[in-house]
């Protein structure tokens, strides 16, 4: 049987979502949707994890992009390095926890980063080496830009 607050989540995700927190805040467990809650929050991990690995791809790619185009290099391409760590670091410090997360996504965000950086530099995906030339160390350091010279 659905409740009024099920038939809410697929209706007015808002007002499902303030009923739900007023409950909990009112001590009034056995009339929330846990169901529904248990699905959301395992969602918003899911998210983090996802960010996490979308900003590292983006950190990569750009790090490709300095490395193997010198000549084009830019302020912008600098500051996508620098925001990306940064918002990176963000993440880690509000949820220490997704730091293994790193590890896991590395291999994963550089083949996004392989053909980001094709895309956007118009070079072959051969131009670039097939295992990341970065460790995360490095990926993760303030001072480097993947530089050779």
């Amino acid at each position: 049987m659905t409740t009024l607050l099920e038939k809410f989540y697929e209706q007015d995700y808002y007002l499902w979502l303030m009923k739900n927190v007023a409950l909990v805040r009112e001590g009034r467990f056995s009339e929330a949707d846990f169901g529904n809650i248990a699905e959301e929050l395992e969602s918003m991990g899911k998210s983090e994890k996802r960010a996490l690995g979308s900003r590292l791809a983006v950190l990569l790619s750009h790090l490709l992009k300095w490395r193997f185009e010198p000549e084009r290099r830019s302020n912008s391409w600098k500051y996508t390095i620098i925001e990306q760590r940064r918002k990176i670091r963000e993440l880690l410090s509000d949820s220490p926890s997704l730091r293994h997360e790193l590890d896991k996504k590395f291999a994963y965000a550089y083949e996004s980063a392989l053909i980001k950086a094709a895309k956007e530099t118009g070079m072959d995906m051969a131009s670039f080496p097939q295992n990341c030339p970065f460790s995360l160390k490095e990926v993760m350091d303030k001072s480097f830009f993947g530089d050779t010279d």
